[in-house]
């Protein structure tokens, strides 16, 4: 292993925790841009999904209360995506993945743009549990299908009037669940060899330390600042994934 390979796992892991540690998800996604410069994908993507689950359980700790006083607001998300990403799954063997990725890349930057634009933020008041169920569902599905759970959750939350708190709450342990199962899946799968294995233990460290950090910003951001805050990370985000996934289809 060069030098090269580990100060992009370092700077991967550095970003990738950070991030989660500041929105509660985006782990992949940056992690990605710099683990794919060096590992094989199947590689990146396992310690990639590793990293946001073990990184995620910092910030479930941090809003554990929140948790426990709104879970069935958790549980109108998270159990209707249980079945949903053995659906995507499925639905993956009948369309293209990258394709999918590009689509929600799409929507996820059509939205960040258009809210980050503007001065007041929706938000619905009323309670929504049919529409909260459908949105964690079509995670769940996202998430078996593109390993992209947290996209439609966290465009939700962004316009429901919550504290930071409360919406992560939601999000989180949403996020570390789904993705758990997924890395279960890629165990069975058996992607996680002796060099990854090592390879995780490596960064894991530095996961931590940027977790921790990227939480000591989220403790400063208002209500306000946050839900700003996931909508530009979600613009962010699919510009990312559109920037990665575009060249395969030229």
């Amino acid at each position: 292993m060069g030098a090269e390979t580990i100060i992009f796992l370092m700077l991967g892991a550095f970003a990738g925790g950070f991030i989660n540690g500041l929105a509660g998800f985006g782990t992949a996604l940056l992690a990605l841009g710099f683990w794919l410069q060096v590992l094989p994908p199947v590689q990146a993507v396992s310690m990639a999904v590793a990293m946001s689950v073990i990184s995620g359980l910092q910030g479930v700790w941090i809003v554990r209360r929140e948790i426990s006083a709104n879970r069935g607001r958790l549980l109108r998300f998270l159990l209707p995506a249980l079945p949903g990403i053995p659906l995507g799954a499925m639905v993956l063997t009948m369309i293209s993945a990258p394709v999918l990725k590009l689509t929600i890349a799409a929507l996820m930057i059509l939205y960040g743009a258009f809210f980050s634009l503007r001065r007041a933020l929706p938000k619905f008041t009323r309670p929504t549990p049919v529409a909260d169920s459908a949105v964690g569902f079509l995670g769940g599905l996202l998430g078996g299908a593109a390993g992209l759970s947290g996209a439609l959750p966290t465009m939700w939350c962004a316009m429901r009037p919550w504290s930071k708190a409360e919406t992560r709450a939601v999000l989180q342990p949403y996020n570390v669940i789904v993705l758990a199962l997924t890395m279960l899946s890629m165990l069975l799968l058996g992607h996680y060899s002796k060099q990854t294995l090592l390879f995780i233990l490596l960064v894991l460290p530095v996961t931590l330390i940027g977790a921790q950090l990227g939480i000591s910003v989220y403790r400063r951001l208002s209500d306000e600042r946050f839900r700003r805050l996931l909508i530009l990370m979600l613009f962010a985000s699919g510009l990312l994934l559109l920037l990665r996934e575009l060249p395969g289809l030229l």
